[in-house]
Parts: structure tokens; sequence; C-alpha cells
């Protein structure tokens, strides 16, 4: 969605530029005239590149962020279920100590 964004934005930049352009210069007006409207479409055409661009910017920084806060959810779902898959080794490690316990218990039993 940015990058056609951009894009809408820069080709209409560009074809306002290009029509102001063509329409200043078939104007019949004084060169002074003309010199001047091209300087206030100038200064507007560069005036809503800017303002694109910060929205472009403003855009991309939104969607790091965002991409941020998916990958810190992520990894407190990773830590937990590691976190849940530990408890359950060491359930089970437990369970089989008890058992070598108890074998070992049986074996001093009879010496």
């Amino acid at each position: 969605m940015i990058i056609n964004k951009a894009t809408i934005t820069l080709g209409i930049i560009a074809g306002t530029a290009i029509g102001a352009t063509i329409g200043v210069l078939l104007a019949p007006e004084k060169g002074s005239a003309t010199r001047d409207k091209l300087k206030k479409e100038a200064t507007t055409i560069k005036d809503q590149f800017v303002s694109d661009a910060k929205e472009v910017k403003d855009d991309l920084s939104k969607t790091a962020t965002s991409g941020k806060e998916v990958i810190k959810k992520e990894f407190v779902n990773v830590a937990t279920k590691a976190s849940h898959k530990t408890d359950d080794v060491i359930t089970f490690l437990e369970k089989q100590l008890a058992i070598l316990k108890a074998k070992n218990k049986s074996l001093q039993k009879t010496s």
C-alpha cells in the first residue's frame, strides 16, 4: 500500500508540474508574469511533495512500529510456550529421577 501511495503521489506531482508548465508556457502573458507563475507553481509542487513525502515517512514509521509490536508479541508467545515445554521436561525428568531413586534404594537393601 505504501508503494502504491508513493507512486500515485509522484504521478500526481509529475502530472501537475507538466500541466502547469504547459499551461503557463502557452499563456499569452509577459515573461515576468510567466516566471512568477512558474515560481508559484514550483513552490506549490515542492510543498505538496514535501507533505506527501512526510506522509509516506510517517506510514513507514507506523508500519515499522507495528512490526516491532508484532515481533514483541510473538516473542512473548514463544517464550511462554518454551516455558511450558521446559516445565513439562522438568516434570518428566523428576519422574524419571524418582524411578531411579526407587531402583537405587532396592539395590541398597539387598547389599
